[in-house]
């Protein structure tokens, strides 16, 4: 389970900072074939967290539907800053989704209401432009509470609006898919094409151009 260890950590060296923040950072939607990308960025301040939040919070992809809603709740009902970011499917297509991705951390954290002292990031890249010193964790949603707050923030975030999107295109069902590439979101490209918000420079989506 995650917990504050490389957070504790890294409050050990801001010695001389009188308010530490550090923000943990995820993303959802690399992998889909259409919608945005999102991004989250959580603190919490002098890592204080409630007990239910400490002992539920994991990687979003461990968790059921049910929970992360849950959760996404009770994080913006705690003491935690949040802040969501995304790179569109224009510049997914334009930039390339791990360019895009790092796009989307940035302005997550552009968009807390108070700009961290240190980033934890989960996966093995860094944004280029952040604020403050930052470092990656592979995996970082199962080992920092912060970072998996974030994955449950950015996914939960995603999963709503890909859910917003599918009644405009109910025949691509993005409410049950995300926008993944899934044996009914395929038959949907096959029979009616593809939309706007599909991902032109991902593979399965360009034989339908």
């Amino acid at each position: 389970m995650p917990d504050f260890f490389y957070e504790k950590n890294i409050n050990d060296l801001l010695v001389d900072t009188k308010q530490k923040l550090i923000a943990g950072i995820d993303e959802a939607g690399r992998g889909p074939l259409a919608g945005p990308v999102i991004a989250a960025a959580v603190i919490f301040p002098d890592l204080n967290i409630s007990e239910e939040l400490r002992l539920n919070l994991n990687d979003s992809k461990k968790l059921t539907a049910k929970k992360r809603d849950y959760l996404f709740d009770l994080l913006h009902k705690s003491s935690a800053i949040i802040g969501c970011g995304q790179a569109s499917v224009e510049e997914i297509d334009q930039l390339n989704i791990l360019q895009a991705t790092l796009l989307a951390m940035e302005r997550a954290v552009q968009n807390l209401a108070f700009l961290p002292n240190y980033c934890l990031i989960d996966g093995n890249k860094l944004p280029k432009h952040l604020p403050c010193p930052a470092q990656y964790l592979v995996k970082g949603d199962a080992l920092s509470l912060s970072i998996s707050a974030a994955s449950i923030i950015a996914k939960v975030t995603r999963d709503r609006l890909m859910n917003n999107l599918s009644f405009q295109y109910p025949q691509y069902k993005w409410n049950k898919n995300a926008g993944y590439g899934t044996k009914d979101h395929l038959e949907a490209l096959e029979k009616y094409g593809i939309c706007p918000h599909h991902r032109t420079s991902f593979s399965p989506i360009k034989k339908f151009l």
